[in-house]
């Protein structure tokens, strides 16, 4: 192997910095930054996710191409590492289809920070990654404390450039990055698969999205079974959204659910 890995946790650093500041907070937890990391060789896939959770992020593992281009669309990650000797499929190819897809149509995020992580090491292979629309470009073998001074910088640049993946639906909105839901500017508390399946229908407003899109996207779910998972979450998340009397998760009988204004009841 050519990695390097450090030894030892990271998590009891983690706990001396962010448990005083969760303690002023009064016990509010506020949520993780969503990493996704798109990486077919399991011993380094593990490796960053440990340590990425370590460090106070919630990462996603992605094998494959196909998997990593799901769950942007369903989860909406606030940063992507990608190598690019994927199995399916080179990372350059997927790289090119989140820069290429629609903004307000696609089901991904065209702004989505990506850093490149790769054992390619040319000049040529950076400039590619680069063209392609990489914000940055790292080689295997690796420091993980370069990684992470990486994703931190890349964060914080996202997190001041304007429009950076907020949505407006009538008075609903959604902050991916913050990862926060807000009507009329009063937060609404919601659990991560509830507001994965908000940020789901919200890519496509007022579109009916199906139940096995819904159940592949959000919950992974890879053939289709009798579950009522989908449904309860959609109820509760209704009634968290209800303020006012508006609606803004609509069931489609036998078909599955849209996001509209709010300004519709059922």
């Amino acid at each position: 192997m050519w990695e390097s890995f450090p030894t030892g946790p990271l998590k009891p650093m983690l706990q001396g910095v962010i448990g005083p500041r969760l303690a002023a907070l009064g016990g509010m937890r506020p949520s993780p930054p969503l990493i996704l990391i798109v990486e077919d060789h399991a011993v380094t896939r593990r490796f960053l996710a440990d340590n990425l959770a370590a460090d106070g992020y919630e990462p996603l593992e992605a094998q494959s191409a196909g998997d990593g281009r799901r769950l942007m669309s369903s989860r909406a990650p606030e940063l992507a590492i990608i190598d690019l000797g994927l199995p399916d499929r080179d990372g350059l190819e997927l790289l090119r289809e989140v820069r290429d897809d629609d903004e307000v149509a696609g089901r991904l995020d065209p702004r989505l920070p990506i850093l490149i992580l790769s054992g390619r090491a040319t000049e040529l292979d950076r400039i590619r990654g680069f063209e392609r629309g990489c914000d940055d470009y790292l080689v295997k073998p690796f420091s993980y404390a370069e990684l992470r001074g990486r994703v931190r910088a890349l964060l914080r640049r996202a997190r001041t450039t304007p429009g950076s993946g907020r949505l407006r639906i009538g008075s609903l909105e959604l902050d991916p990055l913050a990862r926060e839901v807000r009507i009329d500017g009063e937060q609404v508390a919601l659990s991560k698969k509830e507001f994965a399946l908000l940020r789901a229908l919200a890519v496509q407003p007022t579109r009916v999205f199906t139940r096995e899109e819904l159940l592949r996207g959000v919950w992974g779910y890879q053939s289709l079974c009798a579950t009522r998972t989908l449904d309860s979450h959609a109820s509760r998340l209704r009634k968290k959204l209800n303020v006012g009397g508006n609606a803004f998760v609509v069931n489609v009988w036998g078909i599955g659910y849209r996001l509209i204004d709010g300004s519709v009841t059922e």
